[in-house]
């Protein structure tokens, strides 16, 4: 089976702009309903979603103040920012079109209604009052285009493309949120603060979608060290970082030039093997997963090259006329 580079590197991206808008979305309606819950000298406003996205310095350019309004703009439709949810979803939309003849029609069906959808209700989506329908209704469209894939597309060997591209997205996000989200919270010590503290694990969860698992799986509750080692470690979730190298081993062992991708991946899965959860609170915290991430973009270097640099496949193919044919599987 032969594949060109290039339309596996649009269904690669296709599944990772499908994963970043929920991942966006679900950032942001989290930190909403945790600013309730939270007293005023307590709650860590709206800055640590722009930190997560790694945005600070881009909203800081256009944005003096940072403020719910602005921050909730500048996520959502403010499209000076390559990652806000218009933006992710228009070039999901235009990959998509580019590829409909390999993708389920039924995507694009989905992810073209959620984009009009996305544009036509914006103002609904700055408001308080219809921001939860707002990013409701983008959280579960997105979930519907990831089931439509899993069950209208066949498994074949583009289809690993999906998985590759949606697991390193779901990894990268995993890591942002655990490295942001955990790395400032209250002490375990102060017991007066201690019910606020079990609030912030909550959002951890809830922004990972992985609360009501965690409760069902995890006889403990919401602890620091617990859902650290649960969204880190744990092989059958399927948004722990576990999981997705472990999907991202599977997805490589079906392709071909994958000895590079696999030994940097390798190496992720040592770091968070042996990684002791209960000994990185706080700047130990912030290292490890600083290692992850690099880590994570050199995978992604790793994938470029093997798949997706025309340039360096053509290097190693026999036929220098060939030189759409550039992936065979």
């Amino acid at each position: 089976m032969i594949i060109l580079s290039r339309v596996a590197e649009t269904i690669y991206w296709i599944a990772r702009y499908i994963e970043r808008t929920e991942n966006t979305a679900r950032i942001i309606m989290v930190n909403a309903n945790l600013l309730m819950d939270l007293p005023k000298g307590i709650a860590p406003g709206w800055e640590p979603i722009l930190a997560i996205t790694s945005s600070t310095d881009l909203f800081y350019e256009k944005y003096e103040e940072l403020n719910e309004r602005n921050v909730v703009k500048f996520m959502t439709i403010d499209k000076t920012n390559p990652g806000c949810i218009l933006n992710s979803l228009e070039k999901a939309r235009e990959n998509l079109r580019t590829t409909r003849a390999i993708m389920p029609r039924g995507l694009w069906e989905v992810v073209n209604d959620l984009h009009y959808y996305a544009e036509e209700n914006k103002a609904k989506g700055l408001s308080r009052k219809g921001r939860h329908e707002y990013l409701i209704h983008i959280i579960r469209s997105c979930q519907l285009a990831t089931g439509t894939i899993s069950s209208s597309m066949s498994h074949d060997l583009t289809y690993e493309f999906v998985r590759l591209g949606r697991n390193l997205e779901r990894a990268d996000n995993i890591t942002r949120v655990a490295d942001v989200r955990a790395g400032n919270l209250l002490p375990d010590v102060d017991e007066e603060l201690k019910p606020f503290d079990d609030i912030q694990w909550k959002s951890i969860l809830e922004t990972l979608a992985a609360y009501q698992m965690y409760r069902r799986h995890i006889n403990h509750r919401v602890k620091g060290t617990a859902v650290l080692a649960y969204l880190l470690q744990d092989k059958q979730f399927p948004r722990s970082f576990t999981h997705c190298l472990n999907e991202l081993e599977n997805c490589l062992k079906q392709l071909p030039e994958n000895d590079a991708p696999l030994r940097t991946l390798g190496r992720l899965q040592r770091l968070v093997n042996e990684t002791n959860v209960s000994d990185i609170r706080g700047t130990k915290l912030n290292q490890h997963m600083n290692e992850l991430q690099i880590v994570l973009a050199q995978l992604h270097n790793q994938l470029t090259i093997a798949y997706f640099d025309v340039e360096h496949i053509n290097a190693k193919t026999t036929d220098i006329n060939d030189l759409n044919q550039v992936i065979t599987l």
